[in-house]
């Protein structure tokens, strides 16, 4: 479950396709060269549709472009979703990224969703195609483009500075030690102006994070990823176009149904409500689930093996598009640019001192292996924290019962443990341990509960699920314990059995 999950040289070998970077960047602004002489009007009529009226000298051509109309959602037969007080004939919700006034906290019956209303967003057809000046690619993959190039740079330049040292005559290498000596201030003054020119950078980068406002280091914007997940999205619709489910599926209709109640409930959030939010349900038996930085959702299948109500669905969901929300793709964008960019001076000091190219190549491989565990990893876990924090406020607003995340994550331990998955440390791994997750939302649990009743929500089912499935896994352990015990009893008789008489192979009579 990531934000930005696809891997690099994919992306790297989609760049081709954004070969129209000069495509209008305004649809509704049309220059008369763009149109070879042609003049364009753009006029909007009584039912709120766009028309575009092309004139030439001799005549008009009218063609009807956009024609906004607004959809209801039907119930899936076995979704179990029940009906939000905002119907959609009263209060179509668009996706566009308008806000719309007011806080909205969805208001539900308790166990269930049902019919959840929407509008769908206008989008603008273009049936003629013409060339432009083409723009500046995006610093982001300038950035991809020439990150390999410069590992490669680094290593090529220290292991210059190796040969050109080994093969200097002893009294030059003395010479430039005595140099280094003299010059050893202007030295320490040049290394201080470097720090205080990233001091500065760093410093006039940092941003508030939405929500819930915590500082961070903002290279990337979330523009600059918005061709990046335009790439992601055309990859992971290709491989996966034969696995997706139809609209008129249930469970597509389930899972969507959740992510427009969540983003209904929380349209109050500026950063939500300017999202297109998309499904797509791949039938896999993969638990996961994950949101691209433009608001693309897809859900595998097998997700709904650890999954036990729609309170939980929508915990998941709300966590996964937290990290949309919360801008966490060019977060962790902005923090690797940052690291690389100091690695490629320690890479380049790497392959100068060792002696040989063996021992570079070593000490290179430590570098990257200290570098992810100390910064990448640990900082992964802590945007992992945060989505949680808000995923469980989402589905707070929505009025779910927040109290079945926390049993979420002991249902994934359990089926881990069943599948047999080794159990990898917490400092190893991208993610906070299951046991944390489970510590960190119960301390996050009772303020959720203030916050879904401040949004008049249904009382709650007096049957905590928390303690539903402790009784349940006590009596798993008895049944266990039980099956166990009269499987060792079986065993002592078996081994209470004189050696003669098995030697016999009979019982005497």
């Amino acid at each position: 479950m990531a934000g930005l999950s696809v891997s690099k040289n994919c992306v790297l070998n989609r760049l081709k396709s954004l070969a129209g970077w000069g495509k209008w960047s305004n649809p509704h602004t049309i220059s008369t060269e763009a149109l070879n002489g042609h003049w364009c009007h753009v006029t909007r009529n009584k039912g709120n549709s766009l028309r575009y009226n092309f004139m030439t000298e001799g005549s008009i051509v009218k063609r009807n472009l956009v024609n906004r109309s607004q959809d209801c959602l039907l119930n899936p037969e076995n979704g179990g979703l029940g009906r939000i007080p905002h119907s959609c004939g009263r209060r179509p919700y668009s996706f566009s990224g308008q806000r719309s006034k007011g806080a909205f906290c969805g208001q539900l019956p308790l166990q269930k969703l049902q019919s959840l209303g929407t509008g769908q967003s206008a989008h603008i057809l273009r049936p003629f195609h013409v060339s432009s000046a083409l723009k500046a690619p995006p610093p982001l993959f300038v950035w991809m483009i020439l990150k390999p190039l410069q590992k490669l740079f680094a290593i090529i330049l220290g292991r210059s500075i190796r040969k050109w040292w080994s093969t200097l005559p002893p009294n030059k290498k003395q010479l430039f030690k005595e140099a280094a000596r003299r010059n050893k201030w202007k030295i320490a003054l040049g290394l201080c102006g470097f720090g205080v020119i990233f001091i500065i950078f760093y410093s006039t980068h940092l941003e508030e994070t939405p929500i819930t406002g915590r500082v961070r280091l903002l290279v990337f914007r979330k523009e600059h990823y918005a061709e990046l997940s335009q790439i992601e999205y055309s990859m992971w619709a290709e491989e996966f176009k034969s696995k997706m489910l139809p609209e008129t599926d249930p469970l597509y209709q389930a899972v969507k149904n959740t992510v427009i109640h969540l983003a209904e409930s929380n349209q109050d959030i500026p950063e939500v409500s300017e999202f297109q939010w998309t499904v797509h349900v791949v039938e896999d038996p993969d638990m996961n689930v994950f949101v691209l930085p433009n608001g693309q959702v897809f859900l595998f299948t097998g997700i709904f093996n650890a999954v036990s109500d729609i309170n939980q669905l929508s915990f998941i969901l709300g966590h996964e598009m937290a990290h949309a929300v919360l801008g966490h793709a060019a977060e962790k964008g902005s923090l690797e640019h940052i690291l690389d960019f100091l690695s490629l001076i320690l890479l380049t000091m790497i392959w100068a001192v060792c002696p040989r190219d063996s021992l570079a190549i070593v000490g290179q491989w430590i570098q990257a292996r200290f570098q992810e565990l100390l910064f990448s990893r640990p900082y992964n876990r802590t945007l992992e924290a945060e989505a949680d924090k808000i995923g469980l406020l989402f589905a707070a607003k929505a009025c779910m019962d927040v109290r079945a995340s926390s049993v979420f994550w002991h249902q994934m331990e359990m089926v881990e443990t069943i599948r047999g998955q080794p159990k990898v440390p917490e400092w190893l791994s991208t993610h906070p341990s299951h046991e944390n997750r489970v510590e960190h939302l119960e301390r996050l649990i009772p303020k959720a509960l203030e916050i879904r009743e401040s949004c008049n929500c249904p009382a709650l089912p007096g049957q905590d699920p928390r303690l539903s499935f402790k009784k349940n896994m006590q009596h798993l352990l008895q049944a266990s314990e039980s099956v166990q015990n009269k499987h060792n009893s079986s065993i002592q008789k078996r081994e209470d059995i004189p050696i003669g008489i098995v030697a016999d192979k009979g019982l005497p009579r």
